[in-house]
């Protein structure tokens, strides 16, 4: 176990497409985070920031950017990529800051200007990039890649297109009583049904779109927590940024081999399950601790795949979970309570860090009409491109 350090202060700018640069959406998000600590952004003694890697300069070096919109005063900076977790390594690089003593007060920042229709690798010819290798040789565009996998949960598992849906309802149903979340609507399965094949079994609904959005926190020491007046806040406990292990036996893209397992036996469990398992570890407990969880569901099928990651359930027993309630709100364990990516959309280098705001208000007792009773820990899950992986576990 390591040190933790507080949560002071957690912002967000709404999701949606708004139509303006992902500049003014993170300082937007950046100020919510601020005032919700109560902090004077001249005590921020550093900002990290998640980048994008489109239009140029990764995120026009995200960090010095908002440090620059938020006005120069002499700050520390960094910046990260991590595909879409980026949002948690930023938590991380801000943390390791803290808990080395170079700073009191880091402020975390994540924002985004989304293309329409789904991501695609930038342009030029990288036969070592597996992301650009999935499009040219397999031409498996992120939809594709979702119903892949939602078709191999029906094969191994018994997963139907009723259960993908019912992660849908769940889900839509959180976002609507989310003003942070971009589709505010309830939805039924027949509608989810009713909607257009994008990837089969995969229906239009089933699939999470790109949006504008941004997402902030304000972390520090503990010691300054005190001093700051916050007795109890919130806690950052322990943040996995795993990478898999060699060799790599289950196929999960952009990857499209694997290497031998001829002569070094396999992982026990895939990467995806080890991301949650090395968070636990870090921060003593486990999934039997856990009051809530906010999860990666680029589409419903995804959902029900982090259940068994998390060990919320058994291999193959997610659909078993979700029918039972146990994921839905007033369930042991409530799953994407803030809506998820299915109401809110990606806006990549945010999406890890507003997964963790809605962990901070759900712990803080600030979540409104999306409330859990009693909610003492709460965890993250988030999977990047290139063997990124990203769990984050917060009490109170």
């Amino acid at each position: 176990m390591t040190a933790e350090v507080a949560v002071l202060g957690a912002g967000m700018h709404p999701w949606g497409k708004w139509g303006r640069g992902f500049v003014e959406y993170g300082v937007a998000a950046a100020r919510a985070a601020l005032a919700d600590a109560g902090v004077d952004w001249r005590d921020v003694g550093s900002i990290v920031g998640a980048d994008t890697v489109r239009g140029g300069y990764p995120g026009y070096v995200a960090g010095a950017t908002f440090a620059k919109a938020l006005g120069w005063q002499g700050a520390r900076v960094a910046s990260v990529y991590a595909a879409c977790a980026s949002g948690a390594q930023a938590i991380n690089t801000a943390r390791t800051q803290i808990l080395a003593g170079m700073a009191d007060v880091v402020l975390v920042v994540g924002a985004d200007a989304a293309p329409k229709g789904f991501f695609r690798p930038a342009g030029g010819d990288r036969p070592d990039d597996p992301d650009w290798l999935r499009f040219r040789v397999l031409g498996a565009t992120n939809p594709a890649y979702f119903g892949l996998y939602a078709r191999r949960r029906m094969a191994v598992h018994g997963d139907t297109l009723e259960d993908f849906a019912q992660v849908k309802v769940k889900n839509a149903a959180a976002g609507a009583l989310n003003a942070n979340a971009r589709y505010r609507k309830t939805v039924t399965a027949e509608e989810v049904a009713a909607s257009a094949v994008v990837a089969d079994p995969l229906r239009l609904l089933d699939i999470c779109a790109t949006s504008d959005g941004a997402a902030a926190l304000v972390l520090s020491s503990m010691e300054f927590a005190r001093r700051h007046g916050a007795a109890d806040p919130v806690r950052i406990r322990a943040v996995s940024t795993v990478t898999p292990t060699y060799p790599t036996t289950v196929l999960d893209l952009p990857d499209i081999a694997t290497d031998s397992a001829a002569v070094v036996a396999p992982a026990d469990g895939t990467f995806r399950a080890s991301i949650a398992r090395a968070a636990y570890e870090e921060a003593g407990i486990g999934p039997e601790d856990i009051s809530l969880a906010e999860v990666y569901d680029l589409s419903t099928a995804l959902e029900l795949q982090w259940y068994e990651d998390l060990e919320l359930c058994g291999e193959g027993e997610g659909a078993k979970l979700l029918r039972d309630g146990v994921t839905a709100p007033g369930g042991r364990v409530p799953v994407n309570t803030s809506g998820g990516l299915a109401s809110f959309g990606e806006a990549v280098p945010a999406q890890a860090i507003a997964q963790v705001c809605e962990v901070t208000w759900q712990l803080q007792g600030t979540a409104g009409a999306r409330q859990i009773e009693g909610a003492r820990v709460g965890v993250t899950a988030n999977q990047g491109l290139f063997g990124h992986g990203s769990s984050v576990v917060a009490v109170r």
